[in-house]
């Protein structure tokens, strides 16, 4: 089982509550939009990174996060990417990179509306966990939690962080 951690959007604002909310997770994926590259440092301190680089991303953050991953976690195949659109809605060649990925679980940031989202025909779960850092429109700061044990996503928390 591996208990993963889940923010977007932090745009260089780091909230020590990262530390207190991620410190038990096996991992944390950050879906870009990163701001700058101490942020993914600071995070690596609690436990391993994965993390994309987003839109307003550059430096040192674009040439070390690519803007999508595709990678395993436990028994599920995860597309990790900043822009990627929601079930219904998704972005342009996202469904089709979904379906021959075969993947089962889609996070993505961008919006800074968080959600989690069953996507009944393609089979997986779309998460986009909001935004974690004061730059943007949002009214509420989110972070997710969630974990993965063989091919079952469970106990997916949503925490949320005064603005």
């Amino acid at each position: 089982m591996k208990r993963i951690g889940i923010l977007s959007d932090t745009h260089g604002y780091w909230d020590d509550r990262y530390s207190v909310y991620f410190k038990d997770c096996d991992e944390i994926w950050h879906a870009g939009d990163v701001g700058d590259y101490s942020i993914i440092e600071k995070l690596e301190d609690i436990c391993p990174v994965r993390a994309v680089s987003g839109n307003i991303d550059h430096g040192m953050v674009r040439r070390k996060c690519p803007e999508l991953l595709i990678f395993d976690c436990e028994d599920v195949k995860i597309l990790l990417t900043h822009i990627g659109g929601y079930p219904g809605r998704w972005s342009r060649g996202m469904k089709t990179l979904l379906r021959d990925n075969d993947i089962k679980l889609m996070v993505d940031g961008h919006s800074h509306i968080l959600k989690v989202i069953f996507d009944k025909e393609l089979n997986l779960l779309h998460i986009n966990p909001g935004a974690a850092g004061q730059q943007g429109w949002h009214k509420k700061r989110t972070l997710i939690r969630l974990k993965i044990d063989g091919q079952e996503m469970r106990d997916c928390e949503i925490i949320e962080l005064a603005t």
